[in-house]
């Protein structure tokens, strides 16, 4: 069987950054996800897509492919009380590299990164750790299914339950568990 949409797949791989292994999985954790339905990066899709069980695989993303060119507006200030809990100040979160997740002026989640903790204010940068980097993947596949109705329509392992199958992973997001992007 190969790789299409609506297909689960299992696969392996280790991913090289600037000449250092910066991610991988192997076969007792592999990475499992339904093909065509948004999961993955649409070029890392792209180039495993009618492959089989057993084929290999070996590409290069740019930044631009993978997750972008890094957006120095991206890293702003923050006041330093947006960070209270209660009537305490979180400092246990205030750390430079700490990814704290924040919400978004749509309630959506953004994880952001601490660069600078000051008197008043938190820098934080919102760019995708792997922003500006070109990617460079390799792994094999090594489980190629179709996917059942139930998995369609709830995910993998639930994490589009409650949706109607159209939010593109995004559900569970608002009060009722409704990301208010799909017919919930």
């Amino acid at each position: 069987m190969q790789i299409s949409d609506k297909k689960v797949v299992n696969l392996i791989y280790e991913l090289e950054v600037d000449g250092k292994i910066a991610d991988s999985c192997d076969a007792s954790r592999p990475l499992e996800f339904i093909f065509g339905m948004g999961y993955l990066l649409p070029k890392f899709e792209e180039n495993i897509a009618g492959k089989s069980v057993g084929d290999k695989f070996d590409f290069r993303l740019t930044a631009a492919e993978g997750y972008g060119e890094r957006d120095e507006r991206a890293v702003i200030d923050l006041p330093k009380h947006i960070f209270m809990q209660g009537d305490r100040l979180a400092e246990e979160l205030l750390f430079e590299g700490n990814v704290i997740p924040m919400m978004n002026a749509d309630g959506g989640v953004m994880p952001g990164t601490v660069v600078k903790v000051g008197d008043q204010h938190v820098t934080m940068d919102f760019n995708h750790q792997m922003a500006g980097k070109d990617l460079h993947f390799t792994g094999e596949i090594t489980l190629v299914r179709e996917a059942t109705e139930d998995e369609l329509k709830n995910g993998l392992h639930g994490e589009r339950k409650g949706c109607g199958g159209n939010c593109g992973g995004a559900c569970g997001e608002g009060e009722d568990g409704c990301c208010g992007k799909c017919d919930c």
